[in-house]
């Protein structure tokens, strides 16, 4: 979808903000929030959260719970204003915020009941995602207009800054025997592990 076709900038952010307040006030908001930040302890790549500095689930889920919830938002306007277009609701964003938005759609019982309930629709495509986010891209509008203040940098970042960082990354993964992305290893863990020789005692 090319930028003139996108929604105006304005009814995007007005819409995000109703449907974040909505989403906010739900019965099923407090099980959603304490249900997702649990699930971000399963739903932990080598590419996502970890492309933060000093990353630490403990101090990072809740804030980045946030960050999902509000680009879940934009997604769900952007998606309504078009008349349902998945392509234009895809938008791009940062890896880490990414990662917490696949946490929050695993609870698919809740979000399927607050999508009825709220009569939105959250959509999400993989196949349509691009790791591309850049710093003053249509999602920082659409951001802005919602009315949500600035965007905490330690999470929205740029996606030459992320892959700067996995290029990092990869080389703690390789020494440590992981492979790139820590998307393979050759450990064996049905070959016993060789006994130290050496005196005990």
């Amino acid at each position: 979808m090319t930028s003139s076709s996108m929604p105006e900038v304005g009814k995007v952010g007005r819409l995000a903000a109703v449907i974040l307040g909505k989403m906010r006030v739900h019965p099923a908001y407090d099980r959603l929030h304490s249900s997702s930040m649990r699930y971000s302890t399963c739903w932990a790549t080598f590419t996502g959260y970890p492309a933060i500095s000093r990353w630490s689930l403990e101090r990072d889920a809740g804030p980045l719970l946030g960050e999902a919830l509000r680009v879940l938002a934009l997604k769900a306007a952007v998606f309504e204003l078009t008349g349902g277009d998945e392509e234009a609701a895809e938008l791009l964003v940062p890896a880490p915020v990414d990662e917490m938005i696949h946490a929050v759609l695993a609870q698919f019982t809740l979000m399927t009941r607050m999508q009825t309930d709220l009569g939105v629709v959250f959509p999400h495509a993989t196949e349509l995602e691009e790791f591309t986010y850049t710093r003053g891209c249509v999602t920082d509008a659409y951001y802005a207009a919602a009315g949500w203040g600035e965007q905490p940098l330690r999470y929205w970042l740029d996606s030459v800054e992320v892959s700067r960082r996995l290029n990092l990354l990869n080389k703690h993964y390789q020494a440590a025997g992981l492979g790139p992305d820590g998307r393979s290893h050759d450990f064996d863990f049905d070959r016993p592990e060789p006994v130290g020789v050496g005196v005990s005692g």
